[in-house]
């Protein structure tokens, strides 16, 4: 299977600084395994959209996955209450 690229929004880089630190290096350790498997156990597609999500603790990843270019798009990064609004 080939690797993915991996993108990530300036906005998710601003929802990244308000996380304690070691949260979020297991947020990036996460986010680094979806170049390997962009559908990982877990992971589940948002029925309104076509973005898919992954839980790491408390927090939420939404995601997009381009399989043509094989890319995946970090959208957004929050806690669970947060994150759908």
């Amino acid at each position: 299977m080939a690797r993915y690229s991996l993108q990530v929004k300036k906005s998710v880089t601003k929802d990244l600084r308000s996380i304690p630190k070691q949260d979020v290096r297991r947020i990036l350790k996460k986010i680094e395994a979806l170049a390997d498997d962009p559908r990982p156990a877990g992971a589940e597609k948002l029925s309104s959209q076509e973005r898919y999500r992954i839980r790491q603790g408390r927090y939420r990843i939404l995601y997009e996955i381009q399989d043509k270019v094989l890319l995946i798009v970090v959208v957004k990064i929050r806690k669970t209450d947060e994150v759908y609004r």
